[in-house]
């Protein structure tokens, strides 16, 4: 809820707090009535904002964007103002919205303290209720002109669920799952009898075996758990979500129990009855809206990525196995070779291959193929520390900055690239020079990823030119960053000490479209 609702009008602490309970209560409602569910406060005598609105995940929206905070005026919504002011529901009218969609708008009035907000004795003072909020159901006309042509047994039990949401009486369904267009709908009175089902909802029950008409029938008759369900949610008057499996389906049901509304007199007078007599609500069990999902198709599905995952974890894990079995031959190798040009080109070779199996390693023990390059690099830089770093150097290794989360196929050049780098810093930077440091930084910018390696080693020969270089490592680097990347890459002196700054920079958005891309935000 928007925070401007401290500035509208009539409201306090306690009537804030009321709203904020309807608010979380209007999504179920809003699913059922497959309308958009807007609340309004009022800001001045002829202003009114949205405070928040809720659009049902049974249909397509009626508006393209969010409501919130958008102002409206008597003449724009009259409706709206009139409720607020006078204190009587606005009966349906039909009207245009901005997106070009004809609808049919209903209006509410929202009172505190209500009749169930407080329980204070019949002989002490009472608080006068007033107008706090209106609440306004919009419906596109199609969708409008179905709900009409519907069971008046479920139009009516709709109508009890979207009263007991203007009295913040439909207990617990902020714990409800969105109601989906594939769901099906049973209405249950309080004898446990069905009285309505959706076609989707007969065709659920088709389903796990039962070919007779539901309506007419006890809920019980049916060997499901819905039954139990339906006598919890009464019993405690509370929503109710569970799962069950039913003939081999699964299924997960929610319970929505209604209340029916008396009034008996009372020295209070309930303002929208005012002008009949004075009035109070005492509300009694009506009946249980039921939404079935039938999950068997997801829960299988879930059940085949889970296999699929884990035997590409252990593809990754043996792969990885292989490439040190491979890096254990050439370490074997390079001890016997007598040239010590032979020796590095293997020890090279080694290191490269190493670089590949730790993001194989990461892969294997992940679910994930979204990858911490931060990590990676950190094992990068354990393997340079014990596997290529001479007794003789005394050179420090660092990493500093984000971690930065990537897929797989970039992780992966990113870890050859980050062991080119050091690499070629320790053979080249270091070659005369026995101390020193190698500082390796990541930064994650939101849409860029940087990696920057600095030295305070020997730097650059001048007049280097890296499209004439022989080095081999540096033409990895550059294929790697322009081709792999599309990245840049930049290289010079460092600007602090003597030595080498290398920069690499490239987008992360030419692969937002891999599975898993968001399932991490880099901090």
């Amino acid at each position: 809820m928007l925070d401007v609702v401290h500035k509208c009008l009539n409201l306090d602490a306690e009537s804030i707090a009321f709203l904020k309970t309807i608010e979380q209560q209007m999504r179920i409602v809003a699913d059922l009535s497959r309308a958009d569910f807007l609340l309004y406060g009022r800001l001045s005598a002829k202003e009114a904002i949205v405070l928040s609105h809720v659009r049902p995940h049974s249909l397509a929206h009626v508006y393209l964007k969010g409501r919130e905070g958008v102002i409206v005026t008597a003449r724009r919504r009259p409706e709206v103002l009139r409720a607020l002011i006078s204190g009587t529901p606005q009966g349906q009218t039909r009207s245009t919205i901005s997106e070009g969609a004809p609808v049919i708008r209903q209006t509410w009035p929202i009172y505190y303290p209500n009749p169930f907000s407080y329980r204070q004795p019949e002989t002490s003072a009472r608080k006068k209720p007033r107008v706090i909020a209106a609440l306004v159901a919009v419906t596109n006309l199609i969708e409008y002109e179905r709900h009409r042509h519907r069971s008046k047994v479920y139009q009516r039990a709709l109508k009890r669920l979207q009263t007991m949401l203007l009295y913040g009486q439909v207990h617990g369904a902020e714990t409800l799952s969105p109601f989906g267009e594939q769901d099906g709908l049973l209405f249950v009175d309080n004898n446990g009898i069905v009285r309505y089902a959706s076609g989707v909802g007969a065709n659920l029950f088709r389903k796990i075996g039962y070919r007779e008409a539901l309506v007419g029938r006890p809920l019980s008759a049916f060997e499901t758990d819905t039954e139990a369900l339906r006598r919890e949610a009464v019993t405690r008057q509370q929503c109710l979500e569970r799962e069950s499996e039913e003939n081999d389906r699964i299924w997960i049901s929610k319970a929505v129990p209604l209340v029916a509304y008396s009034w008996l007199f009372s020295p209070m007078l309930w303002p929208w009855v005012k002008n009949f007599s004075p009035l109070s609500p005492r509300s009694r069990p009506y009946g249980v809206i039921f939404a079935i999902h039938d999950a068997t198709e997801e829960r299988r599905q879930d059940q085949e990525i889970r296999v699929k995952n884990a035997m590409i974890q252990e593809v990754h894990h043996r792969v990885k196995n292989n490439l040190q079995t491979i890096a254990g031959l050439l370490r074997m190798q390079a001890r016997r070779v007598q040239s010590d040009e032979a020796r590095q080109a293997l020890e090279e070779a080694l290191s490269r291959i190493l670089s590949v199996a730790v993001i194989h390693e990461f892969l294997s023990s992940e679910s994930s193929s979204i990858i911490n390059i931060k990590d990676v690099c950190q094992r990068i830089i354990t393997q340079f520390q014990y596997g290529m770093l001479s007794p003789e150097q005394d050179i420090r290794l660092e990493l500093n900055g984000d971690k930065v989360y990537l897929p797989a196929r970039q992780a992966t050049a990113c870890s050859l690239i980050v062991n080119e780098l050091l690499q070629n810093s320790l053979e080249h930077g270091f070659a005369r020079k026995k101390s020193g440091f190698i500082r390796l930084n990541l930064a994650d910018t939101g849409d860029e990823v940087i990696i920057n390696v600095v030295d305070n080693g020997e730097g650059l020969p001048k007049e280097f030119d890296i499209e004439q270089s022989g080095s081999m490592g540096l033409q990895i680097i550059k294929t790697l960053v322009e081709g792999d990347l599309r990245g840049q890459l930049q290289l010079g002196p460092n600007p602090d000490t003597e030595g080498l700054s290398v920069t690499i920079k490239f987008p992360k958005s030419i692969f937002r479209g891999e599975e898993g891309w968001k399932e991490h935000e880099s901090s």
